[in-house]
């Protein structure tokens, strides 16, 4: 179980890198990003190795049914979370790109700071080649500017200082991108989900394992402690 703990962290500090800044592109659920949830997991799984090592360590029988059920129950709400996320995929991506729009409208600002929204929306544009989440005017009268039909200038195929800015006649938006962020994001995660599908399916036979030990383990010292028997001599007989 701890190499499985070991697992969900490197999986974490992957995604970390991987996706720096990500979770700022929904800053109203930046808390419930996929590498908190699964530092959660991580630090819940170091918890459940405990009771494994020390029971069988100490040879504690209440210790290692204890790992048996904690390890039963974290298994099944992984199968949960998963199945719930596959059988709702649909409405999870429509809720990702309300919270998308919600993030450009009301949380978006003029300021480049590395590792802030608009950031990484100018790196999403022009990495991507695509422009806000469904199309360009989503960023049309946002709080940022909420009088003016414009996109960030990072929406142009060739970026120039107010290139993003409509002009009178309206022929600039030709030099804009197009297609909206959504499908070009969605390819991008499904595109990197084989690393933590792998990881999932080494922590699912590790946890396994860890079931199968500990039983052999429990049945093993319940053996012993129904095996130990002491046989007392009568001395004044010798």
């Amino acid at each position: 179980m701890y190499l499985s703990a070991c697992g969900i962290l490197g999986a974490v500090l992957w995604l970390r890198l991987a996706t720096s800044g990500l979770a700022n592109l929904v800053p109203q659920y930046n808390f419930a990003s996929a590498d908190t949830v699964f530092l959660i997991i991580g630090g819940v799984t170091f918890v459940v190795a405990f009771f494994g090592c020390c029971g069988a360590w100490f040879q504690s029988r209440f210790m290692l049914i204890t790992y048996f059920s904690l390890v039963i129950m974290l298994f099944l709400a992984e199968f949960m979370l998963g199945a719930l996320t596959f059988v709702f995929r649909e409405q999870v991506s429509r809720s990702v790109q309300q919270e998308l729009l919600l993030g450009i409208q009301k949380h978006y600002n003029v300021t480049r700071e590395p590792g802030t929204l608009p950031a990484l929306w100018d790196h999403i544009h022009q990495g991507l080649h695509c422009c806000g989440v469904r199309d360009y005017t989503d960023w049309f009268q946002i709080d940022a500017w909420p009088t003016e039909d414009r996109v960030p200038d990072s929406c142009c195929i060739k970026r120039e200082r107010y290139c993003g800015r409509l002009d009178p006649e309206g022929r600039n938006k030709e030099s804009w991108y197009k297609e909206g962020c959504a499908a070009a994001i969605q390819t991008w995660v499904v595109q990197r989900l084989h690393v933590l599908g792998t990881v999932g399916l080494i922590v699912g036979f590790l946890q396994l394992f860890g079931l199968v030990t500990s039983m052999i383990l429990f049945c093993t010292v319940k053996h012993k402690r129904a095996s130990h028997s002491y046989k007392s001599y009568d001395t004044s007989a010798s």
